[in-house]
């Protein structure tokens, strides 16, 4: 093909252009974009280099009339859909995950609770999980807990031990201590109760990225804040340092005040975000608590 050639096909294309076509190109470059940086940094990246390599040699091989290598390499590209649902599987779920963690999904599938009914439920918690926290720190006991909110965390939970137990001191200090059964792994709560106990984690997607410092519990924790949109809670039994794990982020440093700032405001605001349809929004729980 000449450069005259290709300067017509060109010519033939934006003559037939259309707005939907713009808007349909922005749609697809969008996800395109969304795709690769998500997996940016990963397995999966030096995957797409391989796929870009094949394309590459296809469109060689046609160019230098390389019938065998060119046969080979289409079918290899034409069946490349299947391959990559297979492949990618886990960057697919992550995606799917995230779309259903939205606003727009959890408002159109799920059915929320109103603010009074989830300060009703956490706030005994959330204050017992400082308070744990604290005296953990202070006694240099370490302990991991998973705060679960809108995605569920069936799989770790079926790793643990059941216990349905009202959060509070007594019960993280029997928990968390060193030469009891429940101590090595992850509490969970859900809906401000202690669901499970001794609880494993999945291993973060950049472990070895991760600062060699940090032991199991935090890499744990950033594993598990990678794969749903838990809140997680570190207390070092080295330091005796409170940390918080989410959306694959670990911060550090959290005093009592620090922590349940922290609680209040990523529990109870979505909580209030995702009412029962038909009610009215209400406003978080800071702002509730300064109109008192």
């Amino acid at each position: 093909m000449s450069l005259h050639d290709i300067k017509d096909a060109f010519l033939s294309i934006i003559s037939t252009l259309k707005f939907i076509d713009i808007i349909d190109v922005a749609i697809l470059a969008y996800v395109i974009y969304i795709l690769l940086k998500l997996i940016r940094e990963t397995r999966a990246g030096q995957l797409v280099k391989g796929i870009v390599l094949l394309v590459a040699g296809y469109f060689i091989s046609e160019f230098l009339n390389l019938n065998t290598v060119s046969y080979l390499l289409k079918q290899i590209l034409d069946n490349g859909l299947i391959a990559m649902i297979i492949l990618f599987q886990p960057e697919l779920r992550r995606v799917l995950e995230k779309a259903g963690r939205t606003k727009f999904g959890v408002r159109m599938f799920g059915i929320g609770q109103s603010a009074d009914e989830a300060e009703q439920m956490w706030e005994p918690a959330i204050e017992a999980i400082c308070d744990s926290c604290v005296e953990l720190s202070a006694s240099l006991t370490g302990a991991l807990i998973v705060v679960e909110r809108q995605v569920r965390l069936g799989e770790q939970i079926e790793t643990g031990t059941i216990l349905n137990a009202t959060p509070s001191k007594e019960v993280f200090g029997n928990i968390f201590y060193p030469k009891t059964p429940l101590h090595d792994g992850a509490v969970i709560i859900r809906d401000g109760v202690i669901l499970a106990a001794a609880c494993f984690l999945p291993k973060p997607q950049k472990d070895e990225q991760i600062n060699k410092r940090l032991g199991s519990r935090h890499r744990a924790a950033i594993g598990m804040s990678e794969n749903s949109d838990a809140i997680v809670i570190v207390v070092s039994e080295e330091t005796g340092q409170i940390s918080v794990a989410m959306n694959g982020v670990l911060t550090r440093d959290y005093t009592r005040e620090k922590l349940k700032n922290l609680l209040d405001s990523e529990i109870y605001d979505q909580k209030s975000e995702l009412s029962i349809p038909g009610k009215d929004l209400f406003s978080s729980h800071s702002e509730r608590r300064k109109k008192d």
